[in-house]
């Protein structure tokens, strides 16, 4: 097959990958705005950090000839089998309405150079009935193609297949989960199935109901809905989490013993609270759902709870120490998780806002970012590396759970008075002498 790969991005370049590999045969094309990324991808090298086997798998594929990328639509829509598209969907910080203007601007281009026969699949998670009503008229318009033609005449058929992978683990995540389709009628759905089942292959899973491998939904909308629901699952879990360890800290408890103690009955599968939720997909999809649902009480209660954590989370650290003006804050990662360099709706921000509210001043760091990475953002950098002190600081907040901080001891923050643990990865026993706080772990004294 010629495959075309819409936006090389930390899903799409490796599904391109994946797509390429999957048989010597397969001729892919990637398609991006960006002409570093395109230019990172055609030399064989990976334009970020962090991806398991991609620069590995990039190095045989680019020499091969069996991948390629290119920042014009013209060389790589027309001709193509199938067009797989995952360009980003962004949400409005304030209103949480869904901004189409990247992937409308995609459309149009892939539109544009439409061929028939192809299969289009959109892979970028959407609100419920956008594929049929958003993306269906408008390629049909441009393209001059109808989507789900009469036999024997000229058009394209139109999938949603949302991807469920994690940045760090793609190819791992692409084996281990059932690949969702949703089609507009029968055929297109056939097709979808058809070529997922050529370009992916499956982990064996006795736990699931039918067996691992493409599995047909019936329509786009049901595939759209699955996408949200299994991601707003965990943004409400996260929430009652976070509620029941805000409750615990009033009284004293440590919510992680009763998490745990809860998790050990079948039905019950908790999950962990903290300072933040970020990153793409958590705290953005519940948004997108929002959108089509606006009386799912629930579900905006569970978003507002988690966003509000990195304030609460200051709050304890004010409520401990007093007046945090003037005190030297220290937020240790800029990323929304553990090793992964991205700041997607990281809970950085809010908590930096909280700070500097409150008059403290406040520092940064992150191993993963340069001094001039995080200045950027308008922050001040904190260096320091792991044996080596750092410049004293008065209170540290552990955002992040890079694997760094799980080393992090007393000694390395002189001066130190707190350290308000957000993700709960810090050996007590390396902070002798120094308060720490958990979420919902109450307060362990210094010792």
């Amino acid at each position: 097959m010629r495959i075309a790969v819409v936006a090389m991005g930390k899903i799409g370049l490796p599904l391109a990958v994946q797509f390429a590999d999957a048989d010597p045969a397969h001729e892919v094309v990637g398609v991006d705005v960006n002409a570093a990324t395109v230019e990172a991808v055609n030399a064989g090298r990976e334009p970020f950090p962090g991806e398991a086997h991609l620069a590995d798998k990039l190095a045989e594929l680019v020499p091969a000839g069996r991948l390629r990328a290119t920042t014009d639509y013209a060389d790589a829509i027309p001709g193509a089998d199938a067009v797989v598209v995952v360009v980003p969907l962004f949400v409005d910080e304030q209103t949480g309405a869904p901004d189409f203007a990247w992937m409308d601007a995609a459309t149009a281009s892939l539109a544009a150079h439409l061929t028939p026969g192809t299969l289009v699949s959109y892979e970028t998670t959407l609100p419920v009935g956008t594929t049929r009503g958003r993306w269906k008229p408008m390629i049909e318009e441009l393209s001059g193609l109808t989507e789900s033609p009469d036999e024997g005449s000229d058009g394209f058929w139109l999938v949603f297949s949302p991807e469920r992978v994690l940045t760090g683990r793609v190819f791992a995540d692409l084996r281990r989960y059932p690949k969702l389709v949703g089609g507009l009628g029968p055929e297109g759905a056939r097709r979808g199935t058809a070529f997922y089942e050529a370009v992916l292959t499956f982990d064996e899973r006795s736990d699931l109901a039918r067996p691992n491998g493409v599995w047909d939904l019936g329509s786009a909308e049901a595939a759209e809905m699955a996408k949200l629901a299994e991601t707003t699952y965990r943004d409400v879990n996260i929430g009652l989490a976070n509620q029941f360890a805000r409750f615990a800290d009033t009284v004293g408890i440590d919510v992680h013993q009763v998490i745990e103690a809860c998790n050990s009955q079948p039905y019950s599968h908790l999950h962990q609270p903290g300072i933040a939720v970020g990153g793409h997909c958590i705290p953005v999809y519940p948004r997108l759902y929002l959108s089509t649902d606006p009386d799912a009480t629930v579900v905006r209660a569970a978003r507002e709870a988690n966003a509000a954590m990195p304030d609460y989370a200051v709050s304890r650290a004010e409520s401990l120490l007093g007046s945090l003006e003037g005190l030297r804050v220290l937020v240790l990662g800029a990323s929304y998780r553990g090793r992964v360099k991205e700041t997607a709706f990281s809970g950085v921000f809010a908590t930096v806002d909280a700070l500097r509210s409150r008059g403290a001043q406040v520092l940064v760091h992150d191993p993963m970012y340069a001094d001039d990475e995080l200045a950027a953002y308008g922050w001040t950098p904190y260096a320091w590396e792991p044996g080596e002190p750092g410049d004293p600081v008065d209170v540290a907040i552990v955002q992040a759970d890079h694997p760094e901080y799980a080393r992090l001891g007393a000694a390395d923050l002189p001066g130190l008075r707190l350290l308000l643990d957000g993700r709960r990865v810090t050996d007590p026993a390396r902070f002798t002498g120094v308060p720490r706080l958990t979420i919902g772990g109450g307060e362990q004294p210094a010792s």
